[in-house]
């Protein structure tokens, strides 16, 4: 009978540890990234905007306000020179005076997705693994790369080497390869990083307000600086009506 009650109270402590352990089960790399960038209030405003001016080589690429919905639904660039980009989930639409045709599929995406990034990391269609990052500096950040299930977004072909500081949680910077008009192959000859860094507080959530851009050498990590962007007047606000309707005379992709 005392044998049978040992066993019985042993099998309940066993019980109450494996419980236990699972209650203060590790939150896992991304869970840890959107609780540092605040995602649950983050995604509880409208709409965001933004300033930026973006150069590369020395030359300035962008010049725009950005409003974008936090759920990364709709979104609008709005270039210096009053012409609009406007997208609308998988739609993009264009006044005909913008600066480049050729680039506004890829201007009207990207830049929002690098600002949107901390808070789409758990979107449907991404696949985070562990990364081994040999680099000098691997100590300070913990890694994982992303890839995409094939039909996600515009660029599935596309993937991330993602790197959090460990004291804070918040995203450092973000290795990555760009498929737009080419192949995998190609995009993987010529990797590019983006560094973030000037994290200032927004209603509590912490948004990075330098960019810089790098060449990126995997076991090396950040090589030659290739450009670099500002963000200035970062706010939440209401999403008017027409914020994301184009014009009668946009043109569309």
């Amino acid at each position: 009978m005392n044998t049978l009650k040992k066993t019985f109270t042993s099998f309940v402590l066993a019980s109450l540890i494996l419980i236990g352990c699972q209650s203060k089960k590790e939150e896992t790399f991304v869970e840890k990234t959107e609780k540092a960038h605040n995602k649950e209030a983050f995604t509880s405003k409208e709409a965001i905007q933004f300033d930026i001016q973006l150069l590369f080589g020395g030359k300035e690429r962008l010049n725009a306000t950005v409003t974008l919905l936090t759920n990364s639904s709709k979104g609008l660039i709005e270039f210096k020179n009053g012409s609009k980009i406007i997208t609308d989930k998988d739609k993009v639409f264009y006044s005909s005076d913008i600066p480049s045709e050729k680039s506004v599929r890829f201007d009207a995406y990207t830049w929002s997705y690098f600002f949107l990034f901390p808070y789409k990391m758990s979107d449907g269609g991404t696949v985070w693994k562990n990364y081994e990052n040999k680099e000098s500096d691997h100590e300070k950040f913990d890694s994982q790369r992303l890839t995409f299930e094939a039909g996600t977004g515009d660029a599935p072909d596309d993937w991330y080497v993602v790197y959090t500081n460990k004291e804070t949680n918040l995203i450092e910077k973000a290795a990555y390869i760009v498929t737009a008009n080419k192949n995998k192959e190609e995009a993987e000859k010529s990797p590019h990083a983006i560094k973030y860094s000037d994290y200032k507080t927004i209603d509590g959530i912490p948004v990075a307000t330098k960019w810089s851009y790098w060449e990126w050498i995997e076991g090396k990590g950040l090589t030659n600086e290739i450009g670099n962007a500002t963000l200035s007047n970062i706010k939440f606000i209401k999403a008017d009506a027409n914020t994301f309707t184009p014009g009668t005379d946009f043109k569309t992709i």
